[in-house]
């Protein structure tokens, strides 16, 4: 059985940290591309961060860059957010999505509160 099992969203004032977790099972892990994604309330859902497979490309939203890093585990099936400094407009529900040519797996989503 194919899961992503998002955790690590929290309430954090601005400026805080916080770092996420996607822990993938019932599949390749290593094979596949994982972004992270986010939709906040009335909004669409933006891509934040992707990494390749092998852990080399990473790509960012302007919107995080230089405040987010995403990175993977392949031994552990695991990719995370490391997200600092973070903002009120960072608030969101964030899910993590595995992609190898046509197949696409997403989790359920961990919530992300920004407030003072």
């Amino acid at each position: 059985q194919v899961q992503l099992v998002e955790s690590g969203g929290d309430l954090v004032q601005p400026g805080g940290s916080l770092r996420l977790s996607c822990t993938a099972s019932g599949f390749t892990f290593s094979l596949y591309d994982m972004t992270w994604y986010r939709q906040a309330p009335g909004k669409e859902r933006e891509l934040v961060a992707t990494v390749t497979s092998g852990g080399v490309w990473t790509n960012y939203a302007d919107s995080v860059k230089g405040r987010f890093t995403i990175s993977r585990d392949n031994a552990k099936n695991t990719a995370y957010l490391q997200m600092n400094g973070l903002q009120v407009q960072d608030t969101a529900l964030y899910y993590c999505n595995a992609q190898a040519g046509d197949i696409s797996y997403w989790g359920q989503g961990t919530q992300v509160t920004v407030s003072s």
